[in-house]
């Protein structure tokens, strides 16, 4: 690709960058809450009908902040691809992956054949 063509690229790379690092201190801050809120609450969820809630949405919160985390780091590896020059070829075939799939997914390392096959 040439470097024009990596202009937008390295735009919607860096608002990806942008949303899911916002999502992921959005979600910090609000398991931080949840773990003050229930410290001085009953520990025994199984006991505890509020126990079982707290201990859901403490793991829905680490799911979602693990998945924000996974996205930064998918960014980071787009973005290392962009400065080697493997930008935009299938890590698995070596062939071009198409436009229309990076500009829907920026940080895509597979053709869409590679990607059907796993």
């Amino acid at each position: 690709m040439d470097d024009d063509a990596l202009v937008p690229v390295r735009s919607a790379l860096a608002e990806r960058r942008r949303a899911a690092a916002h999502r992921l201190a959005a979600l910090t801050g609000r398991f931080d809450e949840v773990v003050a809120a229930s410290a001085g609450a009953n520990l025994d969820d199984e006991h505890d009908p509020e126990g079982a809630t707290i201990a859901f949405e403490r793991s829905q919160i680490d799911a979602l902040a693990r998945q924000a985390a996974a996205e930064l780091a998918e960014v980071d590896a787009a973005e290392a691809r962009l400065d080697d020059g493997t930008y935009g070829t299938c890590e698995r075939c070596g062939a071009p992956i198409p436009a229309a799939r990076l500009e829907a997914r920026p940080t895509a390392r597979t053709c869409i054949t590679c990607a059907a096959a796993r």
